[in-house]
């Protein structure tokens, strides 16, 4: 039997307070939301969610395997110059990471080509990979800046955890992988099972590479759904009802729950609704300081099966690929799950494996997915933001 759900948090009317927030410490006047209950009485049951999906948004891996010209992108001389000048032209206006934008980082010339990409991510195959950002010549600094510059052409950067980081840095920081309700995957370097992030598009740029293991594996949620469909529709049905916990790993403002009910799978609200995948089994399977008070259910049966048949069907049908030293590699969280294989760093002195992260929105005003949340039309919607925590981008993991 499916879990009984608790009683439901009360919907109040959501205001756009987030795109107007005090520049003192969010230096473009934009706080990152940070994660939300959806609004459960827009959620759609398992009935009206269509038996297949159809579209660019469907795709396999023998699209792409190996015909790697559909889904890479080398940057030529041309575009790393203009890249080059506007990091240059940034650091000379000794403006902080935190205040980058699209305004104050020109690319005219990248533009249109950067246009028709962030539609790709978010309307069609949903990934793209980036070769030859020039990471050893740059140094990490002006790297970092470039990177940033070129992620706010795809969206806003929101928080990636309690700290406020903007620019992410996965790497193995010795954390204990097993403590799954205090650690973060991203800080070790153990497997990381498919799942989305909490955010729209996320970008990954490879500073340095494991000496073993650490590679990439992609796959079309959509084209998971439609096996399920055919597969395993009880399955498909259990995870579009708001039954899954996830855990916020002490990661809240004051006065939240430490976990957000939810669904993993979700219609888009409006007309023509399009499916939405929300998951991550490491924040599902780490409530049990819960569970065992009576807190919250204990994952049933049914649903520690689904998990496992989810991550089963999605290593079936991934697209793998190993990032190199200067791929930057942008991928939609609304209909691609990604996993990383678990890695061993090369011993010291050696640099560890390490790639700098952003996590970007695409508000539903302009072109992003009509989410069922409360901040779907915030311009820095998902993320994590615990109470005012500024934004901070930090040149190493910490």
């Amino acid at each position: 039997m499916a879990p009984v759900l608790t009683a439901d948090t009360p919907q109040t009317p959501h205001t756009l307070s987030n795109n107007h927030a005090p520049k003192n410490i969010f230096p473009d006047g934009i706080r990152t939301s940070g994660q939300h209950n959806p609004i459960y009485e827009e959620l759609k049951p398992y009935s009206e969610f269509p038996k297949e999906i159809t579209g660019p948004t469907v795709w396999e891996t023998e699209d792409y395997k190996d015909n790697p010209e559909r889904w890479t992108h080398p940057f030529d001389e041309e575009e790393i110059e203009e890249l080059s000048k506007a990091a240059d032209a940034y650091l000379a206006s000794k403006a902080p990471l935190t205040a980058i934008s699209k305004e104050n980082f020109p690319l005219p010339k990248l533009t249109p080509f950067l246009t028709s990409t962030r539609n790709e991510l978010l309307n069609g195959k949903g990934f793209l990979l980036f070769k030859n950002f020039p990471v050893k010549v740059w140094g990490i600094r002006k790297s970092a800046v470039a990177y940033m510059g070129l992620g706010t052409y795809f969206g806003y950067y929101v928080s990636q955890n309690g700290l406020g980081h903007i620019l992410g840095h996965v790497k193995d920081l010795g954390d204990d992988p097993t403590q799954t309700d205090k650690v973060r995957i991203y800080r070790t370097n153990a497997r990381q099972f498919f799942h989305a992030d909490d955010t729209d598009i996320v970008g990954l740029l490879c500073i340095a590479k494991a000496q073993e293991g650490g590679e990439s594996d992609i796959v079309s949620s959509h084209h998971v759904f439609n096996t399920l469909q055919r597969e395993r529709p009880d399955v498909t049905e259990l995870l579009t009802k708001p039954i899954w916990y996830f855990d916020r790993k002490g990661e809240m403002s004051k006065g939240q729950e430490e976990w957000i009910r939810s669904a993993i799978f979700f219609l888009e609200t409006g007309e023509n609704p399009r499916v939405y995948t929300k998951f991550d089994p490491y924040f599902v399977r780490s409530l049990s300081r819960f569970s065992d008070k009576g807190v919250v259910p204990p994952l049933s049966r049914e649903q520690d099966e689904a998990i496992q048949v989810l991550e089963e069907t999605c290593l079936r049908l991934a697209l793998h690929m190993i990032l190199d030293i200067g791929d930057i590699q942008f991928l939609s969280n609304a209909h691609v799950l990604h996993a990383r294989t678990a890695y061993t760093d090369y011993p010291p002195p050696a640099l560890r494996r390490q790639l700098m992260r952003l996590w970007l929105s695409t508000p539903e005003d302009e072109g992003g997915w009509r989410l069922p949340f409360h901040d779907s039309r915030e311009k820095k919607r998902g993320g994590i933001q615990v109470d005012d925590t500024p934004p901070h981008a930090p040149g190493d993991a910490e």
